[in-house]
Parts: C-alpha cells; sequence; structure tokens
C-alpha cells in the first residue's frame, strides 16, 4: 500500500494560530467602535472596567491582603453574578437585556454585592439567630447562584445544584442510610450562607484566590505568545517521527491545557488548527478528533497547574501543593507517554509518516528565539518548591510574565493589552466562579445533613467490604457526577460525596482524592457527555458519539491508572529504588501492550491470538506481583520478537475502509 505522508513543498507548513484580535469589550468598544451602538458600547465598557476592578483587586489581594474572609468570599461571588448576568443570557441563542430573565437578577446581584458589603460584620454576629431578612437573601443568593451555574455550566450541575439544596429539606422521605431528620430554614441559612462552609467555603476561597489569579496568568501568558510558542515547540520535536502531527497536537494541547485548566476551552482553541493538520497528513476525522479531546481534557492532569483542581484538592487533605503536584507527575507523564503509544500504533496500522525536517521550526532557533516564554511556568515551580503559597507564586509568576514581555517587541503588552488580559482573565473565570459557588452549594449540603458518611457507609455495604468492587462504583459515580461540570466543580463534588468510601477500606486519602480527581476529568471524554470530544467532533466533521467512543480508546490510560495508583505502589514512590522503577517499568509495559490489544497493531497489525496475548500480557503487568510481572513481561517480549522477525507483509488498512468502519 502506498504510503500517506505529508505534502512535498518546499515551504513550510503554516503553523501559525488565529491570534485573538479585539476580542476583549474593551478592545472592541475602543477600537472597533462601528460594530456596536452607543448604548451597547457604554454597556460592553461597564462590563469590562466591573472585571478590570476585580482581577486589579485579586492581584492586590494576593500581595497584602484585603477583606475578612467572609466579606471577601461573598463579595467576590456577587461581582461574579452581576458578571454572569452581565454577559450571559438567559438562553444560549438570545443576547442578555430580557427586562424579566437578566435585567431582575443582574439587579438582584448588584443588590446582593451591596448587602453583602455593608452588613459585615453584623451578619456573622447573627450566625444561630438569623433574622428573616438574612433567610430571604440567602434564598435569592442560592437561587441566583443555580440559575448562574445553569447559563455558565449547563442544566446537569444546576438541577445536581437543586437537588442538594432541597434534600435539606426533604431528606425525612428517604429511606434508610440515605434519610435524615430534616433542618430548618434558619440552619439552612447558617450553614450555606452565613458560615464558611457553604456557599463561601473552600472552593469559592480557592476561585478568589489561586484559581483566578492563574486565569488572569493565564491570560496574560496568550497575549505574549506563549500558545503559538507551544504550537512550534512541539512540532519541531515530534513533527518528524511517524505520526508526528498528531504526537505534536498531544503535546501543544496538554501544554496549553495544563495552562487554560478547561479541556473543551483548549480543544475550542487548538483544535481548529490541529485536527486539520492531522487529517492532511492521513489520520482519519474520528481519530483526529479522538487525539485533540484526550489531550485537552488529559492536560488537567499534567503539573504544574493541573486545571488548578491541584490547589483545591490541596485545602482539602492538607498536603502541601507541592507535594499534590509531585506526586500526579509520574501518573501524568505515563498518560501522556501511553497516548503518544496509542498514536504511533495508529500511525503503523494506516501507513503513515512524519513532517520532513525543512517543513518544520527549528528547535534551537526556537529556543534561542522564544524559549524565554516558559519561564513564568519554572518561577511557578521554583518558588512553590521553596516554600511559597500558589497564590504567591502565581502573583510573581504573573509579574514575570510582564517583565519577560518586554524583551521583544512582538511580545511587549501596552497598556491596552494589559488591560484586556486582566479583563480576559476575569471574562474566562465567570464559569468557574460559579462552578465553585454551585459546588459550595452541594458541599455545603452535604456535610450539613452527612450525606458523604451515609454514602461511604452505603458504598462499602454495596461492596461488600471489598476494595475492587467499591473501586468500581466510586468510578461509575465519579463519571456520573462529572459529566458535563468544569474540572473544579467536579472534583469538589466527588471529594466530598465519594473520596472518604475509599479511605474508610485502608487506601491512601492523596490516592483517593485523585482517584475521584481522574474519573471527573475523563468524564469530559466519556460519552454520552462527552464534552470536548463532541467538540472537537464538531470541528473535525465527525461523528460526535462515534469521537467519543475513540477518544475512549485513545484516552484508555486514563481510566486504568487510577486503579494502578491503589494497586501499585510504585507509582506511589514508596519501597526501594530498584522496586520503584521495576514497578514503573512493569506499569509503562503494562499499558503499553494494552494499547497494542486496543489498537489492533504494534510493528504489525496483530492476529486475533496476539491481540490476546497482549490483553493477558497487560493484566499481568498491571498486577504489583513479581511472578505476573515476569509472565507478562515474557508475552510481550514474545509477540514483539515474532513481529520483528515475521516474514509476512501484513496489509494495511487505507483510510476509506478505516472511516466505514469507525476506526
Amino acid at each position: 500500500m502506498e504510503k500517506h505522508t505529508s505534502e512535498q513543498s518546499s515551504e513550510k507548513i503554516d503553523l501559525t494560530i488565529a491570534e485573538e484580535k479585539m476580542n476583549s469589550s474593551i478592545e472592541k468598544a475602543l477600537y472597533n467602535p462601528e460594530c456596536w451602538s452607543f448604548w451597547k458600547r457604554l454597556r460592553q465598557l461597564m462590563i469590562a472596567i466591573i472585571a478590570i476592578i476585580l482581577a486589579i483587586y485579586v492581584i492586590y489581594f494576593a500581595a497584602a491582603g484585603g477583606l475578612p474572609a467572609w466579606q471577601h468570599r461573598a463579595v467576590f461571588t456577587s461581582i461574579g453574578l452581576i458578571l454572569c448576568f452581565s454577559t450571559f443570557s438567559y438562553h444560549k441563542n438570545k443576547k442578555p437585556g430580557h427586562l424579566l430573565f437578566d435585567v431582575v437578577p443582574l439587579t438582584l446581584s448588584i443588590a446582593l454585592l451591596g448587602h453583602v458589603f455593608l452588613s459585615y460584620p453584623e451578619i456573622a454576629l447573627r450566625q444561630g439567630a438569623s433574622t428573616l431578612f438574612d433567610q430571604m437573601v440567602a434564598t435569592v443568593t442560592i437561587l441566583l447562584i443555580i440559575e448562574g451555574v445553569r447559563r455558565t455550566i449547563g442544566h446537569a450541575m444546576a438541577i445536581l445544584a437543586l437537588f442538594f439544596w432541597l434534600y435539606i429539606f426533604i431528606g425525612p422521605i428517604f429511606p434508610g442510610i440515605l434519610g435524615h431528620q430534616g433542618f430548618s430554614y434558619g440552619r439552612m441559612t447558617d450553614a450555606l450562607f452565613i458560615t464558611t462552609n457553604g456557599i463561601f467555603s473552600d472552593p469559592i476561597y480557592v476561585a478568589s484566590t489561586v484559581l483566578i489569579l492563574f486565569l488572569i496568568f493565564a491570560a496574560f501568558m496568550m497575549r505574549t505568545g506563549v500558545g503559538q510558542f507551544f504550537i512550534e515547540f512541539a512540532f519541531s520535536l515530534t513533527g518528524r517521527i511517524r505520526g508526528g502531527p498528531a504526537l505534536a497536537s498531544v503535546l501543544s494541547s496538554g501544554l496549553l491545557a495544563t495552562v487554560s485548566g478547561n479541556g473543551a476551552a483548549n480543544a475550542s482553541m487548538t483544535g481548529p488548527f490541529t485536527i486539520p493538520l492531522m487529517k492532511r497528513v492521513g489520520y482519519t476525522k474520528t481519530f483526529s478528533g479522538a487525539v485533540e479531546a484526550v489531550a485537552s481534557q488529559g492536560g488537567q492532569i499534567m503539573p504544574p497547574i493541573m486545571g488548578a483542581a491541584a490547589f483545591v484538592m490541596a485545602e482539602y487533605t492538607g498536603i502541601p501543593y507541592i507535594e499534590v503536584a509531585a506526586f500526579a507527575l509520574l501518573p501524568a507523564t505515563l498518560f501522556f507517554t501511553v497516548v503518544g503509544v496509542v498514536i504511533y500504533f495508529q500511525a503503523r496500522r494506516l501507513g503513515l509518516e512524519g513532517i520532513p525536517g525543512y517543513q518544520l521550526p527549528n528547535f534551537w532557533k526556537l529556543i534561542a528565539g522564544k524559549g524565554y516564554l516558559i519561564l513564568p511556568l519554572v518561577i511557578i515551580i521554583i518558588l512553590m518548591v521553596i516554600g511559597y503559597s500558589p497564590m504567591r507564586a502565581g502573583m510573581w509568576a504573573l509579574l514575570s510574565v510582564f517583565i519577560l514581555s518586554l524583551f521583544k517587541k512582538e511580545s511587549r503588552l501596552n497598556l491596552m493589552a494589559i488591560l484586556a488580559a486582566l479583563e480576559k482573565g476575569i471574562r474566562n473565570a465567570v464559569p468557574t466562579i460559579m462552578a465553585c459557588a454551585g459546588a459550595g452549594i452541594i458541599a455545603g449540603s452535604v456535610i450539613m445533613t452527612g450525606l458523604g458518611m451515609s454514602f461511604s457507609r452505603f458504598a462499602v455495604e454495596m461492596s461488600g467490604g471489598q476494595l475492587l468492587p467499591l473501586l468500581l462504583l466510586i468510578m461509575i459515580a465519579s463519571i456520573i457526577l462529572g459529566m458535563g461540570m468544569p474540572t473544579v466543580s467536579a472534583y469538589v463534588i466527588l471529594a466530598t460525596v465519594a473520596a472518604g468510601a475509599l479511605t474508610e477500606l485502608g487506601v491512601e486519602m492523596i490516592v483517593a482524592h485523585f482517584f475521584v480527581f481522574y474519573f471527573g476529568i475523563f468524564s469530559g471524554i466519556t460519552p454520552p457527555v462527552a464534552i470536548t470530544s463532541y467538540i472537537t467532533a464538531g470541528i473535525a466533521g465527525s461523528n460526535p458519539l462515534r469521537t467519543a467512543v475513540y477518544s475512549l480508546r485513545v484516552g484508555m490510560a486514563g481510566f486504568i491508572l487510577p486503579y494502578m495508583l491503589v494497586y501499585n505502589s510504585s507509582l506511589s514512590l514508596e519501597g526501594s529504588f530498584i522496586s520503584i522503577i521495576f514497578g514503573i517499568m512493569t506499569a509503562l509495559l503494562g499499558l503499553v501492550a494494552f494499547a497494542g490489544f486496543i489498537e489492533g497493531c504494534m510493528l504489525k497489525i496483530t492476529a486475533v491470538w496476539e491481540r490476546i496475548f497482549l490483553l493477558v500480557s497487560a493484566i499481568l503487568l498491571v498486577s504489583d506481583h513479581i511472578w505476573t510481572d515476569f509472565l507478562g513481561l515474557a508475552l510481550l517480549l514474545f509477540i514483539f520478537i515474532y513481529q520483528w522477525s515475521a516474514k509476512d507483509k501484513r496489509t494495511l488498512m487505507d483510510i476509506s475502509s478505516v472511516e466505514r468502519k469507525g476506526l
């Protein structure tokens, strides 16, 4: 069969991603006024000013502190609601401005901001003796948050938040351990509104200090051209390798996703560039969309930022953030290595080659010219290693972005670019603010009613006290609860409801939290609500459900690694140096064997009996026993030697047949 190669042009391939010109309200209103009427320009300028003021306050708070805890979180949430109802309409096909459904909630949000700013500290002193007015304000706040969640995140999380709020009152009608004695409206007001255990609990605290700072940091990074640098860097490293364009897509999308913190948003940004390039060199539409979805979603498990959920995990577990990030590094490296192996096997199956070197950026010239753009990420890691808090590290990293941008004209930030980046960072954060506030309602309700403990007992009873059945139950619950939610909110819910059940059966706390964290993330590529996969399918022009199913194949390591963390102590770096290295190698080879089984190809397309051998080898290598490891290694080595020495030339599949079969 004729091998597929890139177009043999003497020109370099175009690796330029579309720059976001006029992408902020303040830029559009001031520099491109003809696109809006006077009143719309004025409205957008007001929104931009509010966002910029909030951004400046957040940076000031990180540097010097600010309002007391409850007041700070309540003011932050109120401004988030104002921006939400100013920006997101009650219906996705409508523009904001409807008198009843947009103006009324916006007015109530402004009134809420005034109330929480002026009523402190008196409101805190009324804990346990809330007034009727307090209860009314709490009710309006909760309803505004639920509606904000619906507009920004979707119906699934909004319904979930509404259910958990109502569960406080209707719990007595539930049977057995899922029920409770019921609570008064005053107790609900105390728990969810007046204290810092509900709406204004850890998720909003982390959102208002760390998450928002890193989203502003990401906006500044993108303004200085780091997105373009990541794309060129990835292609200069992997473009020549067999299947290089897809490998480069994984690397660049993964790098961008760990900064942006949102798999779906990252896929929307990089997918229009990476997916057509993968299709151009011979990958199928389905495979191209699946690779981009997996890379964009998987970037959230890669340190240092990890979609910012790691900061919430540090708050919940009490484990320093740098230890959380260090623990995440090895599993994330294994994940992306195995995704790369899947891509390589698919390239061999289709007979694809890499891109000629003369069409790619020169690695050394790229590092010499733009390598400084990566320094802010290095600064974050160094500062947190030496003991800085994530908030302080993010503040100094943000300052470093500005200083480094001055080195070259093309990355230099003028006053308007700085204001636009501040606005962009805050407006990008609105869905995160709503998600964290909604997660606060859920977490507060779960803690108040004791549902977390009840669910843990229920799950343990359902599993018969056995670890593997419990892991399967938690996996299913994590995927269902995580569907359609941002990483942070999914993790908060799962950590509150499910992680405790695992620790009851002896699983280490950090392992239990990573178990639910991983499945919460990879629910983004799990049908039927595989948001990231559906976005990339639209870009690729492929069938959405088929793309989501193939995303599971490409990202299968993400569904195996959580189990390996539980059963393979080497991945937690426990034991002697030799045992750790051996355990890591066998885990990697087990995942490679499973990739060969899934793709039906290693050096050549595998026969049925070879695929069975690869599956058995993968199962044996995943198990943390010396004799199973050696037996699994023997089977894998046998298949490799057999394929390498076999004389038969197995016919590679052509693209059209692959598409017809949905591969």
